[in-house]
């Protein structure tokens, strides 16, 4: 009986496998798009802070320059349980400061929730609110291209998700070609296939009518991927711009890294539980594939999670000296499949990183630790499986101030 369970499950994730890389193809070509739309649109830009003295000034400053009409956007720093200058640093620049204090409830989805309540009683309305962290860096156009999405009828945008410290770490630098990977062949193929997009916890835009009408809600570890579940859910299609860049800092070290990607699993179970049936359903019902492929995506966490057990039991068995009693698909196949199966799997980061126009050859050597970081996420899904029923929200300490002028010019270099 195991056996069936076994090769069901195989059978399942090799399915996922496939499915994912069809769908990564289309991702291949990139239609550039022309801004071709007047500024009109106002936005609310809102900065999740806490704690965060270090590096708010830097991403005030870069906003504050954007190339947008200053009168059509505001700026707002949500000072999440503050202890530190992020309030008076804020002030000193001329933004507004919103001080929160909850020790209760913590965490960005809580704060974001808030200060939307806040917003909505204040004189001044906007047609649109953007979201940021405290320790991004984002183009100077990027008001310009939501503006473009806005006018062009789209009500969730999410910006294009980029590192702004890859070269600091073997780790840092995992991150950066793992966003370049997500960007172009999960985000760009399902922009080109007029699917939905999902939202990446920063560098997002809503248009403020459907925010008031949905509610936030969102309060889990991974708010961003709860928001998108709810937005297909009800039919609303959240759209990837590929022109707006955001640059997010990542932590240096594995153990930070580690501790910041259990709590993104920890959150992404919460997801799957709540809405994989849900969306699975209704996408039988009522024939739609952009629901089937959200219901897929939400249980992404459970492939990982099964895959990590599924391939443990058949590499302890063949690795114990005895006759193997679990049965491996590929058994059944021939020899060149699995092979040809790694090597598509490997040769997708190399080949994307050329499409993006990566010429710096450190972040190719990067690609063998990047083996190793891969792997990773196994035994952290692993784990995060028996500890998703803690939802204490993590920080993550920033030591040092990057800005815009430095970020660009090692992408040039």
């Amino acid at each position: 009986m195991i056996n069936v369970v076994l090769v069901a499950l195989q059978i399942f994730l090799a399915f996922v496998g496939v499915y994912q890389f069809t769908l990564a193809l289309f991702g291949i070509v990139r239609k550039r798009k022309a801004l071709k739309y007047e500024p009109q649109k106002s936005f609310a830009v809102l900065v999740a802070a806490h704690n965060e003295e270090a590096v708010v000034g830097a991403l005030i400053e870069n906003l504050k320059n954007l190339e947008y009409p200053k009168e059509l956007y505001d700026i707002f720093v949500i000072c999440d349980n503050c202890t530190d200058r992020t309030a008076a640093i804020a002030r000193e620049h001329g933004v507004y400061a919103c001080e929160r204090n909850n020790p209760h409830l913590r965490g960005k989805g809580y704060a974001i929730e808030w200060m939307l309540k806040e917003l909505w009683s204040y004189q001044r309305q906007y047609d649109a609110i953007v979201m940021f962290d405290a320790d991004n860096l984002v183009n100077t156009d990027f008001l310009q291209h939501m503006n473009n999405d806005l006018c062009e009828g789209h009500q969730v945008i999410q910006g294009y998700l980029d590192t702004k410290n890859p070269n600091d770490s073997w780790v840092t630098a995992a991150y950066g070609i793992t966003y370049w990977y997500c960007n172009r062949l999960w985000q760009l193929s399902r922009r080109n296939l007029k699917m939905a997009n999902f939202l990446g916890g920063t560098g997002m835009c809503f248009e403020a009518s459907l925010l008031k009408e949905m509610g936030w809600g969102a309060t889990s570890l991974v708010e961003d991927l709860e928001f998108s579940m709810r937005c297909v859910k009800r039919g609303v299609h959240p759209v990837l711009n590929y022109e707006a860049k955001v640059y997010d800092e990542k932590p240096i070290t594995f153990k930070a890294s580690a501790r910041q990607r259990l709590r993104w699993m920890q959150g992404h179970f919460t997801v799957a539980r709540h809405y994989f049936f849900p969306l699975l359903w209704a996408s039988i019902k009522e024939r739609n594939f952009v629901k089937f492929d959200a219901a897929l995506y939400s249980a992404s966490v459970y492939t990982t999670f099964f895959g990590f057990i599924v391939t443990a039991m058949i590499w302890v068995d063949n690795i114990i000296p005895a006759d193997n009693v679990f049965v491996s698909i590929y058994n059944y196949l021939p020899w060149w499949v699995a092979a040809v199966a790694i090597t598509l799997a490997a040769a997708m980061f190399p080949f994307v990183m050329m499409l993006e126009r990566v010429t710096n050859w450190r972040m190719y050597a990067h690609l063998f630790t990047m083996i190793f970081f891969q792997l990773s996420w196994l035994p952290i899904t692993f784990y995060a499986f028996f500890t998703q029923n803690n939802k204490q929200w993590s920080h993550t300490e920033h030591t040092r101030v990057i800005r815009l002028e430095e970020v660009q010019s090692k992408q040039v270099s």
